[in-house]
């Protein structure tokens, strides 16, 4: 179950690269907004790392949050797209949101197995 979860948040990692860095108009468009879209795409990204990755939760944290800043860092080189520290903070809370909701997720599932 572990290698399907990693597989999961890795390629949902590239997705997320894939529709930041590449053609605007490739990029799915949801009718969130742009901060909706972000605070989506990295509170699943959060919660699929959060599942894959239990044994060092701040390590995890740590990947997830410098994938984001990377993320934008990126951008600067990516015609048609402008990295901004909004869409950083935003990213950076929505992924810390999945990466709790994931850690209490599992404590329950822990919690209620015996």
């Amino acid at each position: 179950m572990t290698i399907i979860l990693r597989l999961i948040a890795l390629g949902l990692a590239a997705a997320i690269a894939f529709a930041t860095l590449g053609p605007a108009g490739q990029r799915p468009h949801l009718n969130l907004g742009q901060n909706g879209e972000h605070a989506l795409a990295f509170v699943l990204l959060g919660i699929a790392f959060g599942l894959a990755y239990t044994r060092n939760r701040s390590r995890t944290a740590t990947f997830v949050i410098a994938f984001t800043g990377l993320i934008e860092i990126l951008q600067f080189w990516a015609p048609g797209r402008h990295a901004r520290l909004e869409d950083f903070v935003v990213d950076a809370l929505a992924a810390s949101l999945g990466l709790a909701l994931a850690a209490a997720l599992d404590w329950k599932i822990r919690r209620s197995t015996p």
